[in-house]
C-alpha cells in the first residue's frame, strides 16, 4: 500500500483529537476575521468546541443559502476572512455563488485525492474541467501542482482537439467528468488515434455508473472518484479498495437528518454538513444539500479515516402541495413535538388526481389519541390536511428522504 502521508492511517482517536483541537481554533479564528460568524456564533465559546455534541450545537450555514447572503453582503457574504484583493483568483459557480482561491497552492486540498488516484510526481495531467467562471479545472490543477504533475488545460468541449492533444502530448491520466472521458475514448477509437498513454483518471461532477468504469477499465484506464464542492474543495475520495469514499483528512464531515443540524445514527442516510480548517474562507457546518451515510468499518486500503457510500441524493426535498411548499425543516418540526416517534416521512400523491399527504410514523405502538395529535399538528405546521401512518421502528426506508413525492401525472 502506498499513502500520500502519515495522516491517512493515524489511529482514529488520535484523528478525532487532532480535529477538535482545530475545530476550536477555527472557531475562535472565523469570529475574529469574519462578519457572518461574528453575528452567527455570537454567544459561543470558541474553546468549549471541542467535542462532536458542542459542534452539533452550532447553526449550519446551508450552501442553498448563499446566494441571498452574497447579495446582502457582496461578493462572498461575510463569509471570507482573506480579502478580495488578496485572493489569487475569484469565481462564479451557478447560481451566481462566487468563491475565491487563497493563497495556498493547493487551496482546495486536491494533491491527496489524485495521489489516491495513483497520479505522480512528473506525471503529465489532461484537466478537462472548465476554466471559465467556475474553480472546477483550478480546484485540480492547484493538487496537480502540488504533487509536482504537469497539466494540460483543455477545458471542455473540442472533442477532437482534445483527442489530438492527447495524442501528440501523451498524458498520463485525465481529471474532468466520466461522461466526457468516455466521449473522448470513442472518438480517439472512431479516429484511430492512439491515447493508449492514458492509464488513470480521476472523475467527479457527475454519478460513476458501473457500466462506464467497467468500459472504461477494459481499455485500461483505471477510474477513481472524488466527492468535491467549489465552496469546501475535496471532502472524500475513492482508493484502490473501491469500497465507499475516504474522507478527507482536512475536513471534519457530520451526517445530520435533513431540514435539522442533529447528527443521525451511524450508518443512517442523512445530509453531508462539512466545517473546513480553511483560513483563508472558514466554512464551520456547512450544510452541502447532498445525501450520504457513513460506511461501517475501515477500508481495505488501509486508510483509516470514515468512509461515506458517496452521493445518495439531494437533502433539500422542498415540495409543493397544493400549491403551498412543504419543506423538511417542517417535518422536522413535527417530529420535535412527538418526541415517541421514531422517524417521520411525509409521502405525497395523488390518487385521482388530487394531492394528498401521508405522514408515515416510526413507532412503538401508536393509539388513536397520538394519531388525532399528529394530525393536528401536521395540520398547523404545513397549514393542509393530511393522514398519518404508523408503521413499527424500521419500517421505513434508511435513503434520507424525510419527504416523497410520488405523484403521477
Amino acid at each position: 500500500m502506498s499513502f500520500y502521508d502519515p495522516l491517512e492511517t493515524r489511529d482514529p482517536e488520535e484523528r478525532e483529537e487532532d480535529l477538535m483541537d482545530k475545530l476550536a481554533r477555527q472557531v475562535a479564528h472565523a469570529k475574529e476575521t469574519t462578519s457572518y460568524y461574528f453575528q452567527t456564533l455570537a454567544g459561543i465559546n470558541p474553546f468549549e468546541c471541542v467535542t462532536r455534541e458542542a459542534l452539533a450545537k452550532l447553526p449550519l450555514t446551508r450552501k442553498r443559502d448563499l446566494i441571498d447572503l452574497q447579495k446582502k453582503h457582496p461578493p462572498f457574504g461575510g463569509l471570507n476572512s482573506l480579502p478580495r484583493h488578496k485572493a489569487k483568483r475569484v469565481f462564479a459557480s451557478p447560481g451566481p455563488i462566487y468563491e475565491l482561491q487563497g493563497v495556498d497552492m493547493d487551496h482546495w486540498r486536491m494533491a491527496r485525492v489524485l495521489y489516491a488516484a495513483g497520479f505522480r510526481n512528473g506525471d503529465l495531467i489532461h484537466n478537462c474541467y472548465s476554466y471559465h467562471f467556475t474553480p472546477g479545472a483550478f480546484l485540480m490543477e492547484g493538487g496537480a501542482r502540488k504533487l509536482g504533475c504537469a497539466v494540460f488545460p483543455g477545458g471542455t468541449g473540442q472533442t477532437e482537439q482534445q483527442v489530438q492533444a492527447m495524442s501528440d502530448m501523451r498524458p498520463d491520466g485525465y481529471v474532468g467528468t466520466p461522461s466526457f472521458l468516455r466521449i473522448i475514448v470513442e472518438k480517439a477509437e472512431e479516429l484511430g488515434a492512439d491515447i493508449s498513454s492514458l492509464k488513470k483518471a480521476c472523475v467527479s461532477g457527475e454519478a460513476l455508473p458501473g457500466i462506464t468504469r467497467a468500459w472504461l477499465n477494459e481499455r485500461g484506464i483505471t477510474v477513481r472518484q472524488c466527492y468535491a464542492t467549489a465552496d469546501i474543495g475535496a471532502i472524500a475520495y475513492e482508493t484502490e479498495a473501491e469500497e465507499g469514499l475516504v474522507v478527507e483528512e482536512g475536513v471534519l464531515v457530520e451526517i445530520v437528518r435533513p431540514g435539522t443540524g442533529d447528527p443521525v445514527a451511524p450508518g443512517e442516510v442523512g445530509e453531508v454538513v462539512v466545517t473546513t480548517f480553511n483560513p483563508d474562507y472558514p466554512l464551520i457546518r456547512f450544510a452541502t444539500g447532498d445525501l450520504s451515510a457513513v460506511l461501517p468499518g475501515r477500508s481495505p486500503c488501509g486508510r483509516s479515516n470514515i468512509r461515506l457510500k458517496g452521493w445518495m441524493g439531494r437533502a433539500d426535498q422542498t415540495t409543493k402541495v397544493k400549491g403551498m411548499f412543504v419543506h423538511p425543516e417542517q417535518i422536522a418540526d413535527i417530529a420535535r413535538r412527538h418526541p415517541e416517534i421514531h422517524r417521520l416521512r411525509l409521502v405525497v400523491d395523488n390518487p385521482g388526481g388530487q394531492d394528498r399527504m401521508t405522514l408515515h410514523c416510526e413507532i412503538g405502538s401508536g393509539g388513536e389519541v397520538l394519531d388525532k395529535a399528529v394530525v393536528a399538528t401536521l395540520r398547523e405546521v404545513t397549514k393542509m390536511r393530511g393522514e398519518v401512518a404508523f408503521a413499527a421502528p424500521g419500517a421505513l426506508p434508511n435513503d434520507g428522504k424525510v419527504i416523497e413525492d410520488s405523484r403521477v401525472y
